[in-house]
């Protein structure tokens, strides 16, 4: 029992990684002859356990019945484990009551911890995933699989904006060696050179997913970006936008018509009835408006970025140009592993998309996500190609005449671009695997 006992404790310290042995113990930390085992209808055992000596009060069974909920409201510690002999692809029930909840996620054993921390870790017995969202730090950590094989390499994913006090990424990754990859776009890439130079490695995303939207009921006759201009209407942006200084710098739209008010909230556009246009992503706010925002609950109308000719390329995965020699064994065999992943994802989004949405409600901010929204992100995503290979077949890598016709653009809008800048500076294919891509 000791054994077992200190296993425990080094797996809740990060120490160890979780095993499905470790689940099936789990049993063994309590006293079992102390144990009063109450049966449910359902087949889901609820049993009260008294560690004694062990210090531990568990409440141990199934999802499916009252009973248990509240047995897991009052227990130190809530464990429950899914019936192994069926396959989950959602979550079980995690009862807030308790100090720590286990329930099952897609694996046919499988545990969701939550400690007074808010942490979780998800366990599969066959399949050998988990993520630890650490809520305090705005982090995500997990294995990194390749075929359904644990590589023996940890994938740490932070978070950025308010997380890191509002910094760039290219800043935060500049202070920290810790950090392998940032993402990076090509805009931000470019006026950030001089300072905080990145190198794009792989492009997840063929195309930039984001658009500029209108109320088609108020503006029918408006189809494109270039329509707005002509009609003079409002567009609402976040400020320092660089698509924006373009499109004045081209003749799209005038000084006077962009608003860079925008906070991310829908209530302006909602009390304007409308009236304005506003920034946004095509993965995201034709549904969130529709479906979730309930005041508005109509469609909308958009055009891409892309479309309007900002063909930046988005989110990238980049480095420190100047650890490239460094980190060129590990970008040789990890960029594959990324451009599989693209794959896969839109093969079978939903273990990852439940990660997505555990860490979005634990952090608790004012971003929002559920399953209707992640459902119609993965859908848009591959009906309009945003995640998609280029013109020769490859998905992740980049195309240096587009990138070189950004650079254009926004010298050519009177920003701040390093004179010697050019688009080979900012990217390279060399590790991307030119046989992979979406067939």
């Amino acid at each position: 029992m000791t054994g077992e006992l200190d296993r425990y404790a080094q797996f809740h310290a990060g120490q160890i990684q979780p095993t499905a042995e470790l689940g099936t113990n789990f049993r063994k930390l309590t006293d079992d002859a102390e144990a009063e085992l109450f049966m449910q209808a359902d087949g889901g055992g609820v049993a009260g356990l008294d560690g004694g000596d062990h210090d531990v009060d568990i409440a141990f069974g199934g999802t499916n019945n009252e009973f248990a909920q509240q047995a897991f409201a009052d227990a130190e510690t809530a464990v429950v484990l899914v019936d192994i002999d069926r396959i989950f692809d959602r979550m079980a029930v995690a009862v807030e009551g308790a100090p720590i909840a286990i329930g099952g996620i897609t694996g046919d054993l499988a545990l969701l911890l939550r400690d007074d921390d808010r942490k979780a870790f998800c366990l599969a017995r066959f399949e050998p995933l988990y993520a630890v969202v650490d809520v305090d730090q705005r982090v995500v950590r997990g294995p990194l699989v390749a075929g359904g094989q644990d590589t023996g390499i940890q994938i740490e994913v932070r978070t950025g904006g308010p997380a890191i006090g509002g910094q760039t990424v290219a800043a935060v990754t500049y202070a920290d060696d810790s950090i392998t990859l940032a993402y990076a776009n090509t805009e931000s890439q470019v006026l950030q050179w001089d300072n905080t130079p990145l190198l794009s490695v792989i492009a997840p995303l063929e195309i930039n997913p984001q658009i500029i939207f209108w109320d088609p009921a108020t503006y029918p006759d408006i189809e494109t970006l270039a329509d707005l201009g002509e009609e003079n209407v409002t567009i609402n942006v976040f400020g320092g936008g660089v698509f924006s200084e373009v499109f004045i710098g081209n003749g799209t739209w005038s000084q006077d018509q962009v608003d860079p008010s925008y906070d991310g909230s829908p209530a302006r556009f909602i009390a304007e009835d409308g009236a304005i246009a506003q920034q946004g992503f095509a993965s995201a706010e034709p549904y969130t408006y529709q479906s979730v925002y309930k005041e508005w609950g109509k469609p909308v109308a958009y055009q891409t970025l892309d479309d309007a000719g900002f063909k930046v390329y988005p989110q990238t995965l980049s480095i420190v140009p100047d650890r490239k020699a460094e980190l060129a064994p590990c970008l040789k065999a990890l960029v594959p592993v990324i451009q599989q992943a693209q794959i896969d994802y839109l093969a079978d989004p939903a273990r990852a998309n439940a990660i997505i949405i555990d860490a979005v409600t634990r952090y608790d901010t004012f971003w929002t996500y559920d399953q209707g929204l992640a459902d119609y992100s993965v859908k848009t995503q591959r009906e309009q190609g945003f995640v998609g290979n280029g013109p020769d077949g490859t998905l992740g890598n980049m195309d240096e005449a587009r990138i070189q016709g950004v650079i254009d653009q926004i010298r050519n809008a009177g920003l701040d671009v390093p004179a010697a800048l050019k688009a080979s500076d900012v990217f390279t294919n060399e590790f991307v695997d030119p046989s992979i891509g979406l067939q």
